[in-house]
């Protein structure tokens, strides 16, 4: 009877501290619910790659791209994936976000092969889906783009067409819109069904003085918070640069995340993961740094205040001054 109290109270001593362990080690990242960073985590979990770096990583599904960012703003959660001018946007109010960068996938221009459309200027007068709205970065830096290089506003040339992605999909594979400039992976389903891109948003950024590969979203956290955990940020990112070099290596690995994907057919699977390891980060050094800022230039002349506020350049540490990677090969 005496071994048996001893024994009680032992495990009421020690299960405190446990917990104690487990929450001092836990990051909470939160992410749209059917979103394709669900892949990654997913990748983390099976692999075991967050205990492996010494992290308990709990993944907050979420609504919209909106309720992530109100989520990391009240506290519900530690990390987001957004855009880098969101957080310099916070950063110019005070607010101590930061940013590492987690994809330069971007979307493309697909269009229907029966409608004729062969370059930009053959968009004029037909409807044009856009994902995201009239500010929509990749919107914005086409309409940058034809106005420097052909001398025309797209948005004044087309009749643009704003709506869900989802919806953008929908109509562009019924034909009622000839031409989708939609997200990454929405591009890439469009392409597995037919569709053809006419331009990647990529490749628009040589002619817009921005020469290295810019990540458009990335891990989103405080920088006081990372600063006070820091074996956990870094374990958290040392999973997830792991679980990339699973996606970017296995295509067994992706099979098995096809229920996750959603995916119909074959050739829609290998279109997302060809689209995905595109976009893999692996570097990040002062020259990309310098791109961003030429981004935000070209952004913010063509969005206006609407989309940058008063900012007249990107904040000082939008970009995590402890970043996890190595200068890109020139």
């Amino acid at each position: 009877m005496q071994h048996l109290v001893a024994g009680s109270i032992i495990i009421v001593l020690c299960a405190p501290a446990i917990l104690c362990a487990e929450q001092a080690n836990m990051i909470r990242v939160g992410v749209l619910k059917f979103g394709t960073v669900n892949w990654e985590l997913d990748t983390i979990r099976q692999h075991g790659l967050d205990g492996k770096a010494g992290i308990n990583l709990e993944v907050v599904p979420l609504a919209s791209k909106s309720s992530t960012q109100v989520a990391i703003q009240g506290g519900a959660v530690d990390v987001i994936v957004t855009d880098w001018l969101w957080v310099s946007r916070q950063r110019a109010a005070g607010r101590d976000y930061t940013f590492v960068p987690y994809s330069t996938a971007a979307g493309s221009l697909m269009v229907d092969p029966d409608a004729g459309i062969k370059t930009l200027t053959d968009l004029r007068g037909k409807r044009v889906g856009v994902a995201g709205g009239p500010l929509d970065k990749s919107w914005l830096l086409l309409r940058a783009y034809a106005k420097q290089e052909l001398d025309f506003d797209i948005a004044s040339l087309s009749k643009p067409a704003y709506a869900a992605p989802p919806l953008l999909n929908e109509l562009a594979l019924r034909k009622d819109l000839p031409a989708v400039l939609n997200f990454w992976h929405y591009s890439a389903r469009l392409k597995a069904a037919g569709m053809q891109p006419l331009i990647n948003v990529k490749e628009l950024f040589p002619a817009l003085g921005v020469d290295r590969p810019v990540p458009l979203i990335g891990w989103v956290f405080r920088e006081d918070w990372a600063n006070k955990h820091r074996h956990v940020i870094d374990g958290f990112l040392q999973a997830s640069l792991a679980s990339k070099e699973i996606l970017l290596s296995s295509d067994e690995e992706w099979e098995r995340l096809r229920p996750l994907m959603k995916v119909k057919t074959d050739q829609a699977l290998i279109s997302l993961r060809d689209a995905h390891r595109a976009g893999i980060q692996r570097c990040f050094g002062t020259e990309e740094l310098e791109a961003a800022k030429n981004m935000f230039a070209v952004l913010a002349e063509t969005g206006g205040e609407a989309l940058v506020g008063k900012q007249q350049s990107l904040s000082e540490g939008t970009f995590w001054r402890s970043m996890p990677f190595n200068p890109c090969p020139k």
